[in-house]
């Protein structure tokens, strides 16, 4: 078990690979922007490769973004790759910052929310904002804001469960486990995932081969 503790506690947060600190309240705003790019059907790539240009771009602030306008952010999008969604992503953001505004930011949502599904529901009502995008968002701030307890989503409950890991652990390591599932399992990359040895579906899976 230590091992794939281990193993889990190396793999960075895609937060962490982009340089955030979320313990500060700029860099939690950044990161919420990367979550809707996050939550679409695309890939983490693209993702990291559209915030990153957001960011080239100084536009990781509400202010900024809605200085920029539609065409702007559809230019942005488009040159990071990020073209299958751009139109509606562009609206999307311009809708969801200009709301953010009007609440007084993210750090006041989170103050006036009165438990952690009212902090899900009221981010909810964001556009853009769904259950994944919320859990992709969340799950970084355990432990940083006091009302962000997402429920593990469901990959990471299974992969958790597959490698032995309790519910406290799985909380843990939530977007590690996610991180797996994406780069390593979706893409039947179990020989060179780093807790493949770990997990009870390649041992199953290694055993049916050697049979």
């Amino acid at each position: 078990m230590v091992n794939r503790l281990r193993a889990l506690s190396r793999i960075p947060s895609y937060s962490r690979e982009l340089g955030l600190d979320l313990r500060r309240p700029n860099d939690r705003f950044k990161w919420f922007l990367a979550s809707l790019l996050f939550a679409k059907r695309i890939s983490a790539n693209v993702a990291l490769r559209t915030y990153r240009m957001f960011e080239a771009e100084g536009l990781v602030t509400p202010e900024a973004i809605l200085a920029a306008g539609w065409d702007r952010l559809v230019e942005v999008l488009d040159a990071a790759g990020y073209v299958r969604y751009d139109f509606s992503t562009a609206s999307t953001l311009l809708e969801t910052m200009g709301k953010i505004k009007e609440l007084g930011g993210l750090e006041r949502i989170h103050q006036e929310a009165t438990d952690p599904q009212d902090l899900e529901r009221r981010l909810q009502e964001l556009r853009g904002v769904g259950p994944v995008a919320c859990n992709i968002f969340l799950r970084e701030l355990r432990g940083i804001w006091s009302k962000a307890r997402p429920q593990p989503s469901r990959v990471a409950v299974e992969l958790g469960r597959s490698l032995g890991l309790s519910g406290q652990e799985i909380e843990r390591f939530e977007s590690a486990l996610v991180r797996i599932h994406l780069e390593f399992c979706k893409r039947q990359g179990c020989v060179s995932c780093p807790v493949g040895n770990n997990c009870r579906n390649f041992r199953s899976q290694r055993s049916r081969t050697r049979g």
